[in-house]
C-alpha cells in the first residue's frame, strides 16, 4: 500500500479524536475565561459590600466597650452592595427575575460584627393565605460564645473585650479581659495566650458550622430556582479565617454556576474597618538579649530597632511577641 494511502487512512481514523481534543481545548478555555471573570465580579463585590459595612447610623461608641475596635457593621447596606454590584456586573440590573434567578446561586453570606454575626440567607415560611414561601432573611445576631467545664460563660468579641458569667458568683461582668480577670473565678481569663487562641477558635467554629448547616440546607431550596448543583462549605485555610475575623467583615459564597461543562464555585472575604497599616515594632532586651515584637512601642524593653509589616515579618528575624 502506499504511504498516501496510509496517510488517507490515518486521517480518517484519527480526524475525529482531533476535533474531539480541540473541542475539549476550547471548552477549557471558556471555563478558564469565565472563572477569571466571575472571580473579578465576586472580589468587587465583595469588597463594595466590605466598604458599606462602615455606613453606620450612629458612629457613636456604645457605652461600657472601650475598644478601638468596637464598630456595629451596616448589614443592610452591605448586603444590598453587594447584590447591587453582582447584578450590574453580570447585566441584570434592574430585572427583578434574574436577580432572584442568580441568588440561586448564593446559599449564604455571612456579616462578623464586633460581638456577633449574622447569616442572611434564604428561609422558608408560610404566608397569610397559608402558603409555603422562600425569601432571603437575617439570623437573629449570634454571640461569640464559650462555656467551660464548670458552667462559666465567656462571650467574645473582636478583641480582648468579654461579657462573662461567673457560676461562682451567678454575676456578668464585662470589660476587657486583663480588668475583668480579677472580678471573676472563671480559668480563661488568666491566660492571655490560651485565651487568645480559644477566642479565635470559638468564633471560627460558630461562624463555620452556622455556614455549613445553612448552605447544605440551601439544598432543598435550589432545586425550586431550577439549580442543579450540590451546595456545601468549600474548605477554608486557618490563615484565611484569622485574617477574616480580625475586624468587622463580609463573607460570602457563590457557587453552581455553569462556565462552560463545569460549575463556578468561589467564596470571597472582606474586611470592613478603615484603618492604617499595622506596624510591629521591635526591640532587644538588654538584661537578657532576647528580640520582642510588639504593636505597641511602649510595651517593648528598650527602644526600638526595627519595624515590621507583620508579625511574620518580625518572627522571621528573630523576634518573640511580647506577653501579657
Amino acid at each position: 500500500m502506499k504511504i498516501t494511502s496510509f496517510a488517507i487512512i490515518f486521517v480518517l481514523i484519527f480526524s475525529p479524536f482531533f476535533q474531539i481534543a480541540s473541542m475539549r481545548l476550547d471548552d477549557l478555555d471558556k471555563v478558564m475565561r469565565l472563572t477569571d471573570r466571575y472571580n473579578l465580579v465576586t472580589k468587587t463585590a465583595i469588597q463594595d459590600a466590605a466598604y458599606m459595612l462602615n455606613e453606620t447610623v450612629d458612629q457613636k461608641y456604645e457605652p461600657g466597650y472601650g475598644s478601638k475596635k468596637f464598630f456595629r457593621a451596616n448589614k443592610e447596606r452591605a448586603v444590598e452592595a453587594f447584590y447591587r454590584t453582582l447584578a450590574l456586573n453580570f447585566n441584570v440590573d434592574g430585572d427583578a427575575v434574574a436577580i432572584g434567578a442568580l441568588a440561586g446561586y448564593i446559599p449564604a453570606v455571612a456579616v462578623i460584627d464586633y460581638d456577633g454575626y449574622y447569616i442572611y440567607a434564604t428561609e422558608q415560611f408560610v404566608d397569610s393565605g397559608g402558603q409555603a414561601q422562600m425569601r432571603l432573611v437575617w439570623s437573629p445576631k449570634k454571640p461569640y460564645s464559650y462555656a467551660d467545664t464548670q458552667g462559666n460563660i465567656v462571650n467574645f468579641s473582636l478583641d480582648g473585650f468579654v461579657k462573662t458569667y461567673d457560676r461562682s458568683s451567678l454575676r456578668w461582668v464585662q470589660g476587657q479581659r486583663a480588668e475583668v480577670v480579677a472580678s471573676t473565678q472563671i480559668p480563661l481569663l488568666r491566660d492571655g495566650a490560651a485565651f487568645e487562641t480559644i477566642r479565635r477558635q470559638t468564633i471560627i467554629n460558630a461562624i463555620q458550622n452556622d455556614l455549613a448547616y445553612v448552605i447544605n440546607r440551601h439544598n432543598q431550596y435550589a432545586t425550586r430556582y431550577g439549580i442543579d448543583y450540590l451546595f456545601t462549605l468549600p474548605q477554608i485555610s486557618q490563615e484565611e479565617w484569622d485574617n477574616g475575623i480580625d475586624d468587622i467583615g463580609i463573607v460570602a459564597f457563590i457557587q453552581g454556576i455553569p462556565v462552560g461543562d463545569q460549575q463556578y464555585n468561589n467564596y470571597s472575604f472582606g474586611g470592613g474597618m478603615l484603618k492604617k497599616k499595622k506596624v510591629i515594632y521591635g526591640s532587644v532586651d538588654p538584661s537578657t538579649g532576647i528580640r520582642y515584637y510588639s504593636r505597641d512601642p511602649a510595651r517593648l524593653p528598650a527602644k526600638v530597632e526595627e519595624r515590621f509589616e507583620n508579625e511574620k515579618d518580625a518572627a522571621r528575624s528573630g523576634y518573640f511577641p511580647v506577653r501579657n
